[in-house]
């Protein structure tokens, strides 16, 4: 089976590639470092390697800390983080910048893949959350590299489609050494797709070790006293398409309710930031753009962070959130960072990407779940109304992060064991 998968692959790189260069066109930094996903690289890297994958910017962020305890604990060792996305790629150079080395994962071709373990050498590979590689993984065995996925995940969809092909999937996972998963209900799902018991542990969730420094938190402070002055701040974050038109239409009603509104808007992909500018002018809307450098007036309507790596700041600087991909199939995003910062949390109907989190938080009374734009209406307008629910549900968001911190330790013991 992974001989058929390597030639159906090998067949649609061209177009793989020209997708590549099509995204380009919107986001130049596709057509950028193409070579590395190639297995090609223009100079010399350090060798014998401890290798983590993350793939886009959210895996990133919660490997920092993980990078962080292994580079404390092996400061002889050099890590290389490889990522899929250049906003993943951004952030792991703007936080670790030369404290690693940084390429983008290799396609899943052999001798793609080749190229890249003989360049870097790994003694350790470890891939974040729940990406399966076939050659990738076989290689390492082959290559006797001790093999972990961390952090894993699997949502049921996940695990549907991964059923549909056990015999590419389950020799695979076979070539793991083990599979640190979040919850007993991931293990049960990595179960059924073929993994062995004795590959699975439990470990939790490295995500809910979110770090959020004092001074990030006084960054967003000293920024909403300087341009969000007698505002207040409904930010917007990890927006997809068809999420921003649902709030720019509820502003008009929601500004009658709150006078004093700001909706802050923080895109997922940055080649869309135009794009909602143009929503908003399309709307009849005032927007500013945080490039702009500009304080808002009382007339702006809406800001549009069209920057990268702030968003825990802007959280600190807003007085109630919404964590966006949950109003489309996207599937959610991390609750957990404005939960941490202490600001209240809403989140749309589809977070089956982080079903088991979003569950869990609305027991602990930690956020709201808004099933479409009227319930988000009400929820916005109740928790302006309400300062003690507001704060209620801000301090249980924040207990519920901390109470469940610890996982990123764990981890951190278990690949020692092959260190």
């Amino acid at each position: 089976m992974r001989q058929l998968y390597t030639l159906v692959f090998g067949l649609i790189l061209p177009a793989v590639l020209l997708r590549l260069y099509w995204r380009g066109s919107k986001a130049p930094a596709y057509r950028q470092r193409w070579r590395e996903r190639l297995g090609i690289y223009s100079a010399k890297s350090k060798r014998d390697v401890i290798w983590l994958h993350a793939v886009s910017v959210g895996e990133a962020e919660a490997a920092f800390l993980l990078i962080k305890l292994l580079q404390a604990k092996y400061p002889e060792i050099p890590i290389l983080v490889t990522t899929t996305t250049p906003t993943g790629s951004a952030r792991v150079q703007a936080v670790l910048a030369d404290q690693v080395e940084h390429v983008y994962l290799p396609y899943d071709l052999p001798f793609i893949v080749q190229r890249f373990l003989q360049h870097f050498r790994p003694r350790l590979a470890v891939i974040m959350e729940k990406e399966i590689w076939p050659n990738l993984f076989a290689a390492c065995a082959a290559h006797a590299i001790p093999l972990f996925v961390i952090n894993a995940r699997l949502s049921e969809r996940s695990a549907r489609s991964y059923r549909k092909i056990p015999k590419l999937v389950k020799p695979a996972l076979a070539c793991v050494n083990t599979i640190a998963v979040q919850t007993e209900e991931d293990r049960v799902r990595f179960l059924k797709i073929g993994a062995e018991s004795a590959q699975l542990q439990v470990l939790g969730n490295i995500k809910f070790d979110v770090t959020i420094d004092a001074a990030t938190v006084a960054a967003g402070q000293a920024l909403k006293q300087q341009l969000f002055a007698q505002r207040w701040v409904w930010i917007v974050a990890s927006t997809h398409q068809g999420e921003e038109e649902v709030f720019l239409d509820l502003y008009p009603a929601l500004k009658t309710g709150i006078p004093e509104l700001l909706l802050l808007i923080v895109p997922r992909h940055p080649e869309r930031f135009q794009t909602v500018k143009k929503l908003c002018e399309q709307h009849g809307l005032s927007a500013l753009m945080r490039s702009e450098q500009r304080a808002c007036s009382q007339q702006t309507d809406v800001y549009i962070a069209d920057s990268m790596g702030e968003l825990k700041m802007l959280y600190a600087a807003a007085d109630l959130a919404f964590v966006g991909g949950s109003l489309v199939p996207v599937g959610g995003h991390n609750v957990l960072e404005p939960a941490a910062i202490g600001v209240p949390v809403l989140f749309g109907p589809e977070m089956f990407n982080f079903q088991e989190i979003a569950d869990r938080i609305l027991t602990a009374e930690g956020a709201v779940q808004c099933a479409d734009s009227s319930s988000l209406k009400d929820a916005v307008l109740h928790l302006f109304r309400d300062e003690l629910l507001k704060n209620r549900l801000a301090d249980n968001g924040r207990l519920f992060v901390r109470s469940n911190q610890g996982a990123t330790a764990r981890v951190a013991a278990l690949l020692e064991q092959s260190l």
